[in-house]
């Protein structure tokens, strides 16, 4: 895992394709600020992503497993891990394809862990789409993580008209 002090994160491309030094928002982050709005910006754009984004994952999944966790940790893992298998993208880097790898086992059993107590929806399906996509299967992933809920809804409704009611919730069973 790429050390927080490492002068590489100075060396990193983010999602707008310039340099993105990710260490100092992920240290105000494992300090307890919200810096969320930044990793989202600077990590993930349009699609695109760089090596800085491959490198905060294991960060923040090591930070996570310290902390409480919502839906921001899961959806921008999530979202991370389905744009690397866009072809714009670049690979994980070979020097750290072991760590984010192993990040990812780490961020299924995190997920297993939180989801009985997620009661959130956004959460929910955050937590659903890390779990589909930490088992290797990209496209449930992609579907469950990165569609909002009318999108979900219309697929659902598309496929059996019957189902069209689907987004009045009835409670739980």
């Amino acid at each position: 895992m790429l050390d927080l002090d490492d002068p590489r994160w100075q060396t990193l491309e983010g999602g707008y394709r310039v340099l993105y030094d990710a260490s100092p928002a992920l240290k105000a982050l494992e300090a307890g600020e919200d810096v969320w709005e930044e990793l989202w910006q600077e990590l993930h754009h349009q699609g695109d992503l760089g090596p800085a984004a491959y490198a905060a994952v294991p960060q923040l999944a090591r930070i996570a497993a310290r902390a409480p966790r919502h839906w921001n940790f899961y959806a921008l893992v999530a979202t991370i891990e389905i744009e690397r298998h866009r072809n714009t993208n670049p690979p994980v880097p070979p020097w750290l394809a072991a760590d984010y790898h192993a990040a990812w086992e780490a961020i299924l059993r995190l997920a297993l862990q939180d989801l009985p107590a997620a009661e959130e929806a956004l959460l929910v399906q955050s937590l659903l789409g890390c779990i589909a996509l930490a088992k290797g299967d990209a496209v449930l992933g992609m579907l469950i993580a990165h569609n909002d809920r009318s999108e979900i809804e219309a697929m659902v409704a598309e496929a059996d008209p019957a189902w069209s009611g689907l987004h009045e919730s009835k409670g739980r069973p």
